[in-house]
């Protein structure tokens, strides 16, 4: 065993009585020659720390030597090596990426550029499809005016137009005679149906049947009879939809159901009698004074009701004929048909 240094090997002081003690073989397997780990700690033959003999691990040795050193030595205990400011895991600077990216060159700018604009395919998609929207919403308002606002504004002036006509009743002003186009003199009443609609003078459209109201044949080669004369065809047309539709539901009808004509004289009272579902719009022979299809077979005193079928469309006609049961002057007030 070779000789022990004293100066290496201090005695531990003894706290109680601060006696001097002869020191105590070194460590077994400990080397003299002091190595360090880079962190600046002595270790052992094994790679493990020496601690003192209090067990306590020593402080890293003081950088020695001159400058240079001490800053090779702080920069070794802070983990940075060659100078370089490495950031250390737990540190504050920021990594992956949270870290400060470097400005692009222009060539990679440009290109990244053109990755974020949109092909010509799919901006035309994109125009293609903005079309179609834009058709949807003016096809759902469309509908949404055919079907439920000229319902509404023609049952309006429909209503106005009886309310009118009732009122000039009561003061005298619709004597019996010649009508103007467009111009109501009548009521229709179809109890079942629960339809009263005012009759105007003319089929136009616009002045009389998108206005909500019954159009009387009147005029040509389609003119028919008045309720008031001892023998004819009263023929009048309707829309089925839209506009008020006063004759949707007519094909509902069936023998013997009343339909009623009221003048400002006298109510004119007819019995239904048969249908004919299905005609063309050319079949001009339902209006004649003995209409063709009807099951008449003689000169009489009839009702003609024409409209579009099926719904929704004008592709053919549906024809509902009626014959005249009863003559009643209002002054013998309202007849059966319309006392509930």
């Amino acid at each position: 065993m070779p000789p022990v240094d004293e100066h290496a090997y201090p005695p531990p002081v003894d706290e109680e009585t601060v006696a001097l003690r002869i020191p105590g073989p070194p460590p077994r397997r400990a080397e003299r020659t002091r190595r360090t780990d880079g962190t600046g700690y002595t270790t052992g033959t094994g790679g493990t720390a020496a601690y003192g003999t209090d067990g306590a691990r020593p402080e890293p040795p003081a950088a020695t030597g001159g400058r240079a050193e001490r800053r090779k030595a702080s920069r070794k205990r802070h983990g940075r090596r060659d100078g370089a400011n490495t950031p250390s895991e737990g540190s504050g600077a920021p990594q992956g990426r949270d870290a400060p990216q470097a400005p692009l060159s222009r060539v990679e700018a440009r290109r990244r550029a053109r990755e974020r604009k949109a092909s010509p395919a799919v901006v035309a998609s994109r125009g293609i499809g903005e079309v179609f929207i834009t058709c949807g919403v003016l096809m759902l308002l469309f509908v949404t005016y055919q079907l439920w606002w000229t319902n509404v504004r023609a049952q309006a002036q429909a209503g106005q137009e009886a309310s009118d006509l009732q009122k000039d009743w009561a003061d005298g002003k619709r004597n019996p005679g010649a009508f103007e186009p467009g111009q109501g003199f009548a009521l229709l009443h179809i109890p079942k149906l629960d339809v009263v609609v005012p009759v105007a003078e003319g089929i136009d459209s616009k002045k009389v049947l998108d206005r909500g109201m019954v159009g009387h044949y009147a005029e040509g080669a389609l003119k028919t009879a008045m309720p008031n004369d001892k023998k004819g065809n009263f023929g009048v047309a309707g829309h089925r939809n839209t506009h008020g539709e006063p004759f949707r539901y007519i094909n509902r009808l069936e023998r013997g159901d009343p339909i009623v004509v009221e003048t400002q004289d006298t109510y004119f009272v007819y019995k239904m009698e048969s249908i004919l579902p299905v005609t063309p719009p050319s079949n001009v022979s339902v209006l004649e004074p003995v209409p063709k299809g009807s099951g008449f077979t003689g000169p009489g005193r009839y009702i003609t009701l024409t409209t579009c079928t099926p719904e929704f469309t004008s592709k053919y006609r549906m024809i509902v004929w009626g014959k005249m049961d009863e003559e009643r002057p209002r002054s013998k007030g309202k007849p059966d048909a319309l006392v509930r």
